[in-house]
């Protein structure tokens, strides 16, 4: 798509620091990191959301992510040249998730002990009060979703 930044990317029409690259799937720092070192791996077939991402391209953007998660792990990022602690993975699927270019892609964020990010605290913190409902309907809705393959 040629008004898809992401797919510029790809093709090199528009610049990026590129840390990855593969037959499928192109890596770059993220113009507005969360941290340093965040990148973001996009497959280079453009999709919009999860839904359009063929399975091949999903398993490539994982592969890639392990990748550089495990190069983060290992590079000095902070000031005192340690390597991240961990490494969160994120795919925003939709504007209610917060997706702001509609090419599906993966968030590869480093996390540094004591890094204050909160990012991940909520979704630790939250619980369900129907839990057994609540996996009973998803679990409906995967077996609906997987007679439709």
């Amino acid at each position: 798509m040629t008004d898809c930044v992401f797919c510029q990317i790809v093709d090199g029409s528009a610049p990026a620091r590129k840390v990855y690259e593969d037959d499928a799937v192109v890596g770059f720092l993220d113009i507005k990191p969360v941290s340093r070192g965040h990148t973001l791996i996009v497959p280079r077939t453009h999709s919009a959301g999860l839904a359009d991402l063929a399975p091949d391209d999903g398993a490539a953007l994982m592969r890639a992510g392990q990748v550089v998660a495990a190069a983060l792990r290992t590079t000095p990022l902070t000031r005192d040249d340690s390597p991240a602690d961990g490494v969160n993975l994120v795919v925003n699927d939709g504007k209610a998730a917060f997706q702001t270019v509609f090419h599906t892609h993966l968030h590869v964020i480093p996390r540094h002990r004591g890094d204050k990010l909160r990012m991940a605290r909520s979704l630790l913190v939250r619980r369900d009060k129907t839990p057994d409902v609540t996996a009973a309907t998803v679990r409906a809705a995967v077996l609906e979703q997987i007679g439709r393959a």
